[in-house]
């Protein structure tokens, strides 16, 4: 199920300049989360994460491959401090 939504989010996110970097699904008490790590040459600041939510919610919507509900979390990949 995560490679075939990381498969489908490679290409629209490429043309973002953006890495498709991690894919998890898990539970947390009550809730699942979809967490979707990506990068970026340069890193990505928070305006670039939020395009690349709006991107992202419509595919995952048409995927339709996750039966449960579940909370998205799209972040940036953590950069170590220079």
């Amino acid at each position: 199920m995560l490679e075939k939504i990381k498969e489908a989010l490679k290409e629209p996110m490429a043309k973002m300049d953006i890495v498709v970097d991690d894919i998890t699904f898990d539970k947390e008490g009550s809730y699942y989360f979809l967490r979707i790590t990506l990068d970026k040459v340069n890193g990505l600041d928070l305006d670039t994460v939020v395009e690349a939510t709006n991107v992202i919610n419509p595919i995952l919507d048409d995927l339709d491959i996750i039966e449960e509900s579940y909370i998205l979390d799209v972040s940036s990949k953590e950069r170590g401090g220079e």
